[in-house]
């Protein structure tokens, strides 16, 4: 089994935090659209679209993002922020935010880390232990061939594809992961999650002691409305 969990699981979790996750998206589009609001000629956008109908957002929402973002509607400023830190145990944790009050975000993210047994590092700390690349999610189903699939994300660019236990875990280098992205939903695939993540490249183990601790050190920066995503080197 992969670092993802099973879908059932993932889309569970998303069902109980559906408005915070909302928020995450449409401040995704918002600074996608910056670049663009036409999802045809944005990749970015076009992608950040997709993953925000994967998990039912209404149209109305998407549109309104899309038109803060692009400046058709007044709307916040968004700062893309990366902090980078050790947990308990010495897990290595990296945090994406989108903020408009990068001092608030910032005072969040250290207590965060000092109230549960970490400690917020310096730029570049724990990122050499993660490789940036870009994931697509594929749910298993009986009508999929796992050849075929395989066969089709490496001719459109893929480096990897893992195979799970419900789903196909397709991996790209960064400056091909949107065209991955659109080659495999132009080929019928239904694409569950799509994401440019941090895939560590060593793993560290979590003392019985210290997982409490990390697990709620994550479960608190995810739940954080600035905080779009978090990375960490270990299985929980």
């Amino acid at each position: 089994m992969g670092r993802h969990g099973t879908i059932a699981n993932r889309k569970s979790a998303q069902d109980s935090k559906r408005a915070a996750i909302f928020t995450k998206y449409s401040r995704q589009i918002m600074v996608a659209a910056k670049d663009g609001g036409d999802p045809e000629f944005n990749s970015t956008l076009r992608v950040a679209i997709e993953k925000a109908k994967s998990i039912g957002m209404p149209n109305a929402n998407i549109e309104r993002a899309v038109k803060k973002g692009s400046g058709e509607l007044e709307g916040e400023s968004f700062e893309e922020l990366t902090f980078e830190g050790y947990g308990p145990s010495g897990v290595a944790i990296i945090v994406n935010a989108l903020t408009d009050n990068k001092n608030r975000t910032a005072s969040f993210v250290r207590s965060t880390f000092d109230k549960n047994g970490g400690n917020l590092g310096t730029p570049g700390c724990v990122s050499y232990m993660f490789s940036r690349k870009g994931v697509i999610i594929i749910e298993a189903k009986s009508e999929i061939d796992e050849d075929t699939i395989m066969m089709d994300a490496l001719e459109a660019g893929a480096e990897d594809v893992i195979s799970n236990e419900d789903n196909y875990e397709i991996r790209t280098e960064p400056s091909v992961f949107s065209d991955v992205h659109k080659a495999m939903s132009d080929a019928g695939y239904e694409i569950a999650e799509a994401e440019i993540e941090h895939i560590p490249s060593m793993e560290a183990s979590v003392s019985d002691d210290d997982i409490k601790s990390l697990s709620k050190l994550i479960d608190t920066l995810e739940d954080n409305d600035d905080v779009q995503s978090v990375y960490y080197n270990c299985e929980l």
